[in-house]
């Protein structure tokens, strides 16, 4: 568990799953002076080294953009250092809470969701040939459910993804080795439960058989149902937790 400054609490877990490297990153920063707080998760392209340290990259650059100049500048920051390796692409997403809520920019298929302590409503929209389909009336095929449209390296700014949620929530920040292996249906029932969090999500996508490496961040879960004591979540054994 861990405690920003005056910030959100927040915990975090990831595992290689069947992968031969972990290619998956969170980070979180607070600015002292301020107590603006920003979250990241990416998920390296590809199953290699060079995927795992764009992931790295982005994530240690992206929080350390002050969340006043918004999720748009902490991509941007991610892509020219990402950029100024010689390799390696990742994913990524971006949140920084404000007014009671959320704001997040995305690239990828890497997803934000808003906890409510019942039901998670998903911020984000798959950067993916499937979802692009999809959008559109046409059949798609599993396989276009992992081909993304748009990357760190690669996307143009008029090409981020933008959302927010400006209502009390807790966050909920996961690569597709988790949420494309359980539904949200599943990973909300999962989070009713109060001792629940990031590792038994990522401990439940490996169980139903993820074949990704699978990583959740959770931060600030509130409100909580009535009665319920909610602590945030401590790394599963097994699990890697880790912040920037």
């Amino acid at each position: 568990m861990h405690r920003l400054a005056t910030g959100p609490r927040w915990g975090a877990a990831t595992a290689r799953g069947p992968r031969s490297v972990n290619a998956d990153a969170t980070a979180a920063y607070t600015d002292p002076s301020t107590g603006e707080v920003v979250f990241a998760l990416a998920d390296g392209v590809g199953d290699d080294r060079t995927a795992a340290r764009a992931a790295r990259i982005a994530v240690s650059t992206a929080v350390r953009v002050p969340a006043s100049q918004g999720p748009a500048a902490a991509l941007a920051a991610a892509q020219r250092a990402v950029r100024a390796e010689p390799g390696g692409d990742c994913v990524l997403v971006v949140a920084m809470p404000v007014d009671g809520g959320y704001r997040a920019g995305w690239v990828g298929d890497v997803r934000a969701y808003a906890w409510d302590g019942d039901s998670l409503r998903q911020l984000t929209r798959d950067h993916t040939l499937a979802q692009y389909f999809r959008e559109r009336g046409q059949v798609t095929t599993p396989r276009m459910e992992h081909l993304v449209t748009t990357s760190v390296r690669t996307a143009r700014p008029a090409e981020f993804g933008a959302a927010e949620a400006l209502v009390p929530a807790g966050l909920l920040l996961t690569s597709d080795g988790v949420h494309k292996t359980l539904t949200r249906a599943a990973m909300a029932e999962l989070l009713r439960l109060p001792e629940n969090g990031a590792h038994d999500l990522v401990t439940a996508a490996l169980a139903a058989g993820s074949q990704d490496n699978a990583t959740a961040l959770m931060a600030d879960l509130a409100p909580r149902l009535p009665g319920a004591a909610t602590p945030l979540p401590t790394v599963a054994p097994g699990l890697t937790g880790f912040a920037g």
